[in-house]
């Protein structure tokens, strides 16, 4: 099915499962340990053995020797993996560094061997006894000393390096009201509860792995590539995943290394990377340097608008795309973008949840903030005055939907915006400076092509099957949603199977993609579904089109059917795939939403609490309410994160992140997190699928982070652009205390 016209009347305007707020229905396996994801695998695989990979002990240069000895002879040894055991390799399309290194060594941590044993405890014993000698190389491991040389990255139409309108340099110059700031964010880690973690058996020159994976295909394709085999000779499975944030898009370590260790032990090989490796071996959020520039007239309004921003990667890597947002979010005639990419001899740098988007807001929303206060205007109104229906790069197309304006005016008011302090410092409850800041919250919306088989069973059950993943973000549910809504079935009439490549492709998990695409696919195979029903029933064509599926039943002319009855012995089953016509080029499509959090910060000790924090989103049509809250309260907590505590130190002599653990790398627990409220806009986009739906979870993070600092800003007259906002940038500039 192609999706080129925008969606009519269709059933899943019913609402009489979509829409409604659902239980998930894995949540019981969840809840009772029997969900089993990648490393628990104890059904699939006969007396595995077990895999301890080795990081490289530098950043860079070469490996002189790796001495195997007393390692080989360790108790429990069957076999050791490096490259040299390993042979020539292919390399994937979806990552930058070799996921088994050597000689080269390209960044710290890089896989260079895996020793197979018996048991885990004795891998991880061998393996303390390889010895490897390096020859280490000069590294660049700063992005502030590396910035100079950063150049101008590949870029595409969607993505190019710079874009310019109009003319920025001479109306930023003559704008009555101007701010030109620079903001830094840090290199971030996914942090996920579960580990990068695969079984891999083979069986003659098949392989299957059994890993924690967001996009199947991608992950098959890319994995086929590596170990140079038939892509049909590769199964890829993964129905229960701990949390990805885009760490796990691609291929990583783990599922090549067990591969090859299955391969040289002779038996299945399970492996599980722990938690330093996560951090230095697979992908992380690069630091970004942000410049903005932005001009405005008395009366509020923009006349100039620049941001540039600088990131880094490994040779051959891609920049975080900062200023993706700067594009599209606020009017104003002149503008200026632009992006430079230095290299950096650093783990790579890759997709983390709402990559390009939650960084670029981390800093715009700030400037905004900044520039609302010279104005002299509220800095919600600011944003309003600056709103626009059309892509500001592109005037003649507008957007399918922008209700920007209206989240911000609910969130006003339900927040209580009318109480905060109209000048910073001004508000203090016993040893608190309190305050509130709020920021825009923006996520381009993407469509992909994603397909579906559904299964009607005499019995009346409906079987969806799908490569689709489930993240901790309940797909299962809304899959099953869309199948019981489009089939008139209840969802305890309906079975879910995801996450296996022996299922038809799906969009994936990933970018805010997942659910809109992937209920698409399966409403695509649904309505052929129903079409094969219609004539099993012999209906003619007008009563196949008026045909109403409810309650189990098909009803048409006054006639009424059992849907059971349509299957017959050996049951319907119908494949198809949502395509995407040009929709999407002719109207800019994205979702959006404001950020309201309120704030303390001790008087004394420069402490920051999170009082209360609301977000209010427009998003399309949302499939499942609770669902979707869950989303983005999760995405509020990992904002309040990156506010105010996430940082990946570098150590920039050795080329690696220091706090490569959870006790290092600090993340929010429940202590930090209040309130929190979520308020969902009634909104349908006609434009975006035929599910009228678009992505949520990103756009709770998107803008989180400024808004935290905007509070903080408010609460005591302390402007930090330099993320995480902790109390060290704080103490010297607090109020004085009476």
């Amino acid at each position: 099915m192609k999706f080129d016209t925008p969606a009519t009347t269709n059933p899943i305007d019913q609402l009489k499962v979509i829409g409604r707020p659902t239980d998930r229905i894995d949540g019981p396996r969840k809840t009772t340990g029997t969900a089993p994801y990648a490393y628990e695998r104890h059904d699939v695989a006969a007396n595995p053995a077990y895999g301890h990979i080795i990081g490289a002990g530098i950043a860079k240069g070469r490996i002189l020797r790796i001495d195997l000895t007393a390692a080989e002879a360790a108790p429990g040894v069957l076999t050791i993996v490096t490259a040299d055991s390993a042979g020539k390799l292919g390399h994937g399309k979806f990552n930058t560094a070799k996921l088994l290194g050597g000689p080269e060594v390209q960044h710290y941590h890089q896989a260079v061997a895996m020793v197979v044993a018996e048991s885990f405890e004795q891998a991880r014993a061998a393996a303390a006894l390889v010895r490897i000698e390096y020859a280490p190389t000069a590294g660049s491991f700063s992005l502030d000393k590396a910035k100079g040389d950063a150049k101008p990255p590949k870029g595409d139409d969607s993505t190019p390096p710079s874009t310019q309108v109009g003319d920025f340099d001479g109306a930023f110059a003559k704008a009555a009201l101007k701010i030109d700031e620079t903001y830094t964010t840090p290199d971030q880690s996914h942090a996920m509860m579960e580990p990068h973690a695969t079984i891999a058996v083979w069986a003659g020159d098949k392989l299957t792995v059994w890993t924690s994976n967001q996009m199947i295909d991608w992950g098959r394709g890319d994995l086929a590539r590596t170990l140079n085999l038939p892509r049909a000779n590769v199964r890829l499975i993964s129905p229960f995943i701990g949390g990805g944030f885009g760490g796990k898009l691609f291929l990583r370590a783990d599922v090549v290394m067990a591969a090859l260790g299955a391969k040289a032990a002779g038996r299945p090989v399970k492996v599980a990377l722990q938690r330093p490796l996560i951090i230095n071996n697979t992908t992380h959020r690069p630091a970004t340097i942000q410049r903005l520039r932005i001009g405005a007239e008395r009366d509020g309004k923009i006349t100039a608008i620049s941001h540039e921003s600088w990131s880094g990667d490994l040779p051959g890597g891609a920049p975080e795309t900062a200023v993706a947002q700067t594009r599209l979010l606020y009017a104003g005639a002149n503008r200026y973008t632009a992006m430079k990419l230095a290299v950096l001899d650093l783990p790579e740098g890759n997709a983390m949840r709402a990559p390009g988007e939650a960084p670029g807001l981390m800093a715009l929303e700030i400037a905004m903030d900044e520039l609302a206060e010279r104005v002299g205007m509220d800095p919600v109104q600011f944003r309003i005055v600056n709103d626009t229906q059309v892509d500001p790069e592109k005037p003649e197309r507008p957007y399918s939907q922008r209700h920007l304006a209206e989240c911000l005016r609910t969130g006003a008011e339900r927040f209580g915006w009318g109480r905060r302090a109209s000048r910073p410092g001004e508000r203090r409850e016993g040893d608190w400076w309190i305050g509130m800041g709020v920021a825009a919250a923006f996520r381009n919306n993407l469509v992909m092509k994603s397909a579906a088989r559904v299964r009607l069973d005499s019995r009346g059950m409906v079987i969806v099957e799908t490569d689709m993943t489930d993240i901790g973000t309940g797909t299962y549910t809304i899959i099953a949603q869309t199948a019981a809504e489009m089939m008139g079935v209840g969802l305890d009439q309906v079975i879910v199977r995801l996450g296996d490549s022996a299922l038809p492709v799906s969009a994936g998990s990933g970018g805010q993609w997942g659910g809109n695409s992937s209920t698409a696919g399966v409403y695509a195979a649904c309505v052929k579904l129903r079409e094969m029903v219609a004539r099993q029933l012999g209906l003619d064509a007008k009563e196949a089109q008026q045909a109403v599926f409810a309650d189990g039943q098909v009803r048409a002319d006054r006639k009424s059917f059992a849907l059971a009855d349509a299957a017959g012995p050996d049951g319907l089953v119908a494949e198809d795939h949502m395509e995407y016509g040009d929709l999407d080029k002719k109207f800019q499509q994205s979702t959006f939403g404001g950020h309201f959090v309120e704030v303390g910060v001790h008087a004394y000790t420069g402490e920051v609490r999170v009082r209360r924090m609301l977000a209010v989103c427009a998003a399309g049509r949302i499939l499942n309410p609770k669902a979707a809250r869950s989303q983005v309260i999760g995405a509020m907590t990992m904002g309040v994160g990156a506010a105010l505590m996430e940082e990946l130190a570098v150590d920039e002599k050795r080329g690696f992140f220091v706090n490569h653990d959870l006790a290092g790398y600090e993340v929010p627990v429940h202590a930090d997190i209040p309130h929190q409220e979520v308020i969902f806009l009634d909104e349908t986009d006609p434009l975006s699928s035929p599910m009228k739906a678009k992505g949520v979870g990103e756009l709770g993070i998107c803008g989180v982070a400024a808004a935290v600092a905007n509070a903080v800003y408010n609460a005591t007259g302390v402007r930090v652009r330099d993320y995480p906002v902790t109390l060290d940038k704080l103490l010297a500039k607090m109020p004085k205390v009476a």
